[in-house]
């Protein structure tokens, strides 16, 4: 795995590459994802591991957190049915955007949705399944073991992207 300096060269779209300058904030190990979809392909998901040296950094942990989110120019509020994912089983996650006005199809869908469980191994995008335009929208995920996930969503509002990312931990089929 490559040892990196307080600052790395990632791979730009020059010649067939990509680049991307970043001062990493503290030493410890990065996962680096580049998740794109190439004109004419498939939608790909390439992964890469760095270690940025300095000392030894505990893993921070992950609790859960459905806490109302605030982005540019909008809010995200998120319910999960079950109430409490389980690993294996299928889970509804319920957005409401506020103010649902303005709503803009980014990237082809009105929403987009990346949950990475908390070492990095599980990754899943996708679009809502339910989703007109309007303030409310549903996205089915199945997650794939029990552990915490980071699951981050964007929509589009008055030409503006809006990120936000919510915890939720997944238990196991009891």
């Amino acid at each position: 795995m490559p040892v990196a300096a307080a600052v790395a060269r990632l791979p730009t779209w020059e010649n067939g590459s990509f680049h991307y300058d970043i001062a990493f904030p503290k030493p410890g190990m990065y996962r680096i994802l580049g998740d794109f979809y190439p004109e004419g392909a498939a939608p790909q998901l390439i992964t890469d591991t760095l270690f940025v040296a300095g000392g030894d950094t505990p893993a921070a942990q992950l609790s859960r957190d459905y806490s109302i989110k605030e982005a540019t120019n909008l809010t995200v509020e998120l319910s999960t049915n079950p109430p409490d994912p389980v690993a294996g089983a299928s889970t509804q996650l319920r957005l409401s955007v506020n103010p649902g006005d303005g709503l803009e199809k980014y990237l082809g869908a009105w929403g987009h949705m990346l949950a990475a469980s908390d070492d990095l191994i599980d990754l899943t995008h996708t679009h809502p399944y339910i989703a007109d335009g309007s303030a409310e929208m549903q996205f089915g995920l199945v997650f794939p073991r029990p552990r915490v996930y980071r699951v981050w969503v964007q929509f589009q509002r008055m030409g503006k992207v809006n990120t936000v990312a919510f915890t939720v931990p997944v238990s196991r089929l009891k």
